[in-house]
């Protein structure tokens, strides 16, 4: 009789803090031994040579949203969760968005009612807030993370979702009380409006000045800005989708005197320049983000936030925009820059860009990996440690890689809905083979196994509380820390 419904023998385990060579025992959907010789399973697959890694965690993908400019997304939770798992994720945490005027109850019933028939693999919320009345912050928010929802976002810029400051000290503040973390968008709205005029006056209208107009110092001024409200409020926060040597500068700055400030970044700032949105004719839109891919030196500067620990998180930020008259190209084929959606997908290539371009050169070693791509957005949001390693008692989400499978890029090889990538032939060494959730096979030899709907919905918990370290001293009574120390 067999102990256990999966085995996987000779498991090369690689976690944030640990290696080990040994099987893995699950049952009913959990990690329930890990040993050497264990018993016998109902099903038994030999990882000899393999690497087994956590599942990965995208805490920061656009999935089945509406864009300000009312673009929605190419990605349903169908596509988009399918494209995650096939790169390795067995997680996602997109945003439910509020626009202003909307009630959050009613935004995040809306995304339950999207997410749940659809998803292939399990799931849980960020907000996004635009509209902080006194009602959202009073009654629906302090529901809502009862519920599970325990993270927000919020704009430093776009018309139509940022917030000012006065606004963000009130989130900041209620985010504290409620023990709820608060991701921000920083950039300066009025630096990047101000040189968008002046290069619109000089009919300069190509997809290349959206990098012009949202220059490096309206992203450093906003993170610097958002930092210091924070520290006020002595309150977590989290910078998103950072893209400049000057932001990270601004975030381990914070980090090194004790501030529980949190940084993260994406491919598109490690992979891409701002010589893709020079591209011929419109092609340069494909790459148009905020904020958007600097230089080759930027780049090496986000490579040494990830090796020393301004970065807690790798995510995607995956922002599935066709390239045609639905989204990239709404207002023409000649739309100007400040008329292109923002955003570049990413999701289904995340973990196998960092795994060949960072483990695989060198960059970062095998535990940091996992710690950018799983194991700190668990502790991060709250889902630590039932995701985000392999240990007993933990779901069975995790993934062997083929880590000497040489791979080239092409679109037809993915599986979202966007219609092209930005990666377009780069050649990778590391690739996903077999991917489990909660023990399920969800992906195996080049096929889905998994149901719409077969996902589930994860409640995230308050990280427990524990004091920042440093020299400075908040400005406000101590708050809670979020599970780890940046270092």
């Amino acid at each position: 009789m067999s102990e256990f419904d999966l085995v996987i023998r000779n498991a090369d385990i690689a976690t944030a803090s640990d290696r080990m060579r040994c099987d893995i025992g699950v049952a009913d959907g959990r990690i329930a031994a890990l040993g050497v010789g264990l018993g016998p399973g109902a099903r038994e697959i030999d990882a000899e040579g393999k690497l087994v890694l956590p599942g990965g965690i995208d805490s920061h993908c656009h999935i089945d949203q509406p864009s300000s400019d009312g673009v929605v997304t190419a990605d349903d939770f169908y596509s988009g969760t399918v494209s995650a798992a096939f790169g390795g994720t067995t997680t996602v945490i997109p945003f439910a968005a509020q626009m202003k005027g909307d009630s959050l109850r009613d935004v995040v019933a809306a995304y339950h009612d999207a997410a749940g028939p659809k998803a292939v693999i399990d799931y849980a919320f960020h907000l996004i807030l635009t509209d902080p009345t006194p009602e959202a912050m009073g009654q629906e928010l302090p529901a809502l993370i009862e519920d599970g929802v325990t993270s927000l976002k919020v704009y430093m810029t776009y018309d139509a979702l940022k917030i000012d400051d006065r606004q963000m000290l009130t989130v900041l503040s209620e985010a504290r009380r409620l023990g709820a973390m608060t991701m921000v968008h920083a950039e300066n709205h009025d630096v990047i409006g101000w040189l968008t005029d002046k290069l619109l006056e000089g009919g300069l209208r190509a997809p290349k000045y959206h990098a012009v107009a949202h220059a490096r110092i309206a992203e450093s001024e906003a993170a610097s800005r958002a930092i210091q409200l924070a520290r006020l409020m002595d309150a977590p926060m989290l910078i998103v989708h950072v893209s400049a040597e000057e932001a990270a500068s601004a975030i381990k700055d914070a980090q090194v005197k004790g501030l529980k400030i949190y940084g993260e970044t994406c491919p598109q700032y490690l992979f891409l320049t701002a010589d893709d949105l020079d591209r011929d004719g419109m092609d340069g839109a494909k790459f148009c983000c905020s904020p958007p891919p600097r230089d080759v030196a930027g780049q090496e500067a986000i490579w040494r936030g990830l090796k020393n620990g301004t970065f807690q998180v790798f995510s995607s930020d995956h922002a599935p925009y066709k390239f045609d008259e639905t989204a990239k190209l709404k207002y023409g084929p000649a739309s100007p820059f400040t008329k292109i959606a923002n955003g570049v997908p990413g999701l289904e290539l995340r973990l196998p860009l960092l795994f060949s371009e960072g483990v695989g050169k060198g960059r970062i070693d095998i535990h940091e990996f996992v710690a950018l791509t799983a194991t700190n957005a668990a502790k991060l949001y709250g889902l630590f440690p039932r995701k985000g390693t392999i240990a007993v008692g933990a779901d069975a989400d995790f993934v062997i890689w083929d880590t000497d499978r040489d791979v080239t890029v092409t679109y037809d090889m993915l599986h979202d809905a966007v219609g092209y990538t930005p990666y377009e032939g780069r050649r990778l060494k590391g690739w996903p083979e077999t991917v489990f959730s909660r023990g399920r096979a969800v992906v195996e030899n080049g096929v889905l196994n998994a149901e719409r709907g077969s996902g589930a919905f994860l409640p995230c918990d308050r990280p427990e509380p524990a004091r920042p370290t440093g020299d400075l001293q908040p400005e406000m009574d101590p708050a809670r820390n979020w599970g780890f120390t940046p270092h």
